[in-house]
């Protein structure tokens, strides 16, 4: 099989990867934030409530990524030439937003909050140990999937699983310390549902941000340019690039490219050279969705063609 369908093959499967990883994020969030929220209620505790409500922000934002990741995985149209990616950074931008969302309400609890403090029962644990054990595999997995299919919107629903595993450790230390010690620790509680608050707000604040870099076409790193300069260089013909960009759209990259050819060369020898370079890259580099190659003349060649101005002096103009 020639290599351009390999890892177009392979980018394929692993982004279906991430909408079912994304499925099964929502899954295993109703229940433990159908859990969190019974056993806080039941227990009276603020701070496995305000988890519980954090988890159920998760199972929204994990729904909102699967539809982005969904939309973005369409191909190109006549109203979308460069793709439905966007729709994949949007759906992060809305998880950042919930994230702001969520934080502010259980911030604004807490503060507000006037009921005295009070014991637990000890089976306030058992959701947050369960949250714990399921959090760290989902949000490993987020991670890794998402890092290798770019995915904005999935390594974000990742640093929200992360954001719902801090808070779950804030609160599993609340109430083991009231669990302890009632009457010494009965307010570590209320505490630790402001803390964990805080502590959305700003990761909120991380995520927004990246996702605004890729809606104002912010330049990939310079690794990732250097890796479209070697590949572009390495066809035949190819003397030079003069300039170079490349924007994001959703989990891939769109790239513009100023070629620099021998100035002899026919029109249709210097499109073939541009055609080869562009297939390159798009071998080379699978998060690469297209590539729009300028062709310039180089000014390596001594015998370029005559300015403008010399041409008006060949003709008498």
């Amino acid at each position: 099989m020639p290599a351009e369908p390999l890892a177009q093959t392979t980018l394929n499967r692993e982004e279906s990867l991430g909408r079912r990883l994304a499925i099964s994020s929502v899954a295993v969030g109703v229940l433990l934030a159908a859990a969190k929220i019974y056993v806080g209620l039941r227990a009276q505790s603020h701070a496995v409530l305000s988890d519980g409500l954090e988890a159920a922000g998760d199972v929204l934002s994990s729904c909102v990524v699967f539809l982005g990741l969904w939309i973005a995985s369409k191909p190109p149209d006549a109203e979308h030439p460069y793709g439905h990616g966007r729709y994949e950074t949007l759906s992060g931008l809305a998880v950042g937003a919930m994230l702001l969302l969520t934080g502010a309400a259980i911030l604004w609890h807490g503060v507000t909050s006037s009921e005295p403090a009070r014991s637990l029962p000890f089976y306030t644990l058992y959701p947050l140990f369960a949250s714990i054990l399921l959090k760290v595999g989902l949000a490993a997995a987020k991670l890794r999937i998402g890092s290798r299919i770019a995915s904005t919107a999935l390594r974000a629903d990742a640093w929200h699983d992360l954001t719902d595993l801090l808070s779950t450790g804030i609160a599993l230390f609340a109430v083991i310390l009231t669990l302890i010690d009632p009457a010494r620790f009965g307010g570590a509680d209320r505490v630790g549902s402001i803390i964990i608050g805080i502590v959305i707000l700003f990761l909120s604040a991380r995520v927004t941000r990246q996702t605004m870099d890729q809606l104002v076409d912010t330049m990939p790193e310079p690794g990732k340019m250097a890796q479209i300069r070697r590949s572009a260089l390495s066809v035949k013909g190819s003397l030079g690039i003069e300039k170079c960009y490349a924007r994001r759209s959703g989990m891939r990259y769109h790239v513009d490219l100023h070629l620099e050819v021998d100035p002899d060369m026919t029109v249709r020898q210097s499109h073939e050279i541009a055609t080869e370079v562009r297939f390159a890259i798009k071998r080379d580099l699978p998060w690469v969705a297209d590539v729009l190659v300028h062709v310039e003349p180089s000014p390596l060649v001594s015998n370029a063609l005559p300015t403008r101005a010399q041409r008006e002096r060949i003709h008498g103009k």
